[in-house]
Formats: C-alpha cells, sequence, structure tokens
C-alpha cells in the first residue's frame, strides 16, 4: 500500500529537518577542538582537532540520520576529518585569507567525502556512482561553509578547526541530500 503523499511530504520534511538541526555538530566540535588543542597552527594541532570535530560531528549526524551505520560513521568522520584538515591547513600554510579557506575547506570536504564515501558504499545500497559524487559534492559544501563563514565577519584568523553557525547551517542545508536519498532507498 503506498503512504499518501501529504504523509510522504511530512517525513521528506522531518528527515531533512533533524539533518538541519545537526548543523550543532559542526559549532560543538570546533568548541571542544579549541577548548582542548587551540589554534590550528600546525599539522599535529589539525590532525588532533579534527579528529575531536569529527568524532563530535560525526556522533550528531548518525543521530540526526538514524539510518546512517553509527560506529563507522563517527570513525569516518573523525579519521576524515583530520586528514583533510591537516591537508588542507598545511597545504595553505594556516592562512586565514578568503581564499586561503575556501581552498582548505575544499581539500578537506573532499577527503572526509572520500572516508564517509567508503562507509555509504558499504554500508547502504546508494551504490558507488552515489557515493562517489559525495566526494566532489561535500569539497564544495565545505568551501562554501568556510566562504560564507568569512564573508559573515566571523573571526576566522582564531584558526578554528571548522566553519562557523552561519556556515554550517549552509552545509546543513545542502547536504540534506544525504538523508534523503537513504530515505528514499529505503536504507
Amino acid at each position: 500500500m503506498a503512504i499518501p503523499t501529504d504523509r510522504r511530504a511530512a517525513r521528506t520534511r522531518a528527515v531533512a529537518g533533524r539533518w538541519i538541526l545537526g548543523f550543532v555538530g559542526f559549532p560543538l566540535g570546533g568548541l571542544v577542538a579549541m577548548a582542548t588543542v587551540g589554534a590550528i597552527d600546525t599539522s599535529s594541532t589539525a590532525l588532533a582537532g579534527g579528529a575531536l570535530t569529527g568524532l563530535v560531528l560525526g556522533a550528531v549526524q548518525s543521530v540526526a540520520s538514524p539510518v546512517l551505520p553509527r560506529a563507522s560513521w563517527v570513525a569516518a568522520t573523525a579519521v576524515g576529518l583530520a586528514s583533510g584538515l591537516a591537508i588542507g591547513a598545511t597545504a595553505v600554510d594556516f592562512d586565514t585569507s578568503l581564499g586561503a579557506l575556501a581552498a582548505q575547506g575544499a581539500i578537506c570536504g573532499a577527503v572526509l567525502g572520500l572516508a564517509q564515501a567508503a562507509v555509504l558504499v558499504r554500508s547502504t545500497t546508494l551504490g558507488r556512482r552515489w557515493s562517489a559524487c559525495w566526494v566532489p559534492f561535500l569539497a564544495a559544501c565545505w568551501a562554501i561553509g568556510w566562504t560564507i563563514t568569512a564573508a559573515a565577519g566571523v573571526d576566522v584568523e582564531r584558526q578554528y578547526t571548522v566553519f562557523g553557525a552561519t556556515g554550517a547551517i549552509a552545509v546543513a542545508a545542502l547536504t540534506t541530500v544525504l538523508p534523503l536519498a537513504l530515505r528514499r532507498r529505503g536504507v
């Protein structure tokens, strides 16, 4: 029996809404990292700060979308964010200009996307092609997140692990394609 359209639309809105509310994982993870590691001004602080931020973000995202495989999603997000931030921040020599942050975001997002795509292809029915698209898509989203944060006047020179709430809301909204795709595929 098919679900009536109005109930289907309500469920879709609920899935998207939970994921967007999961944006809080970005600033929470960033706060934990800043309190624990401090500014991201070396590769080692980027690794440690990225891992802490990734743990928090992955946990919040896995709660926001309960169909994600919780343990592997959290681990992939922590490893991907730690590696991506270390590579990206080092590549731009820890610069906090708008262009540098966009480049760092693209690199970090791509590495994070690769780690998460490995989980998606193994643990869901999304398939290789869809999971492979997650890598460049997340790279673009993270570049956008940093661009919005820098343009909003956030004190990015403090060298945070992740963009601020304005960028996080935008990235969460853009990435709702993931929980919606998982829902459509019946994962």
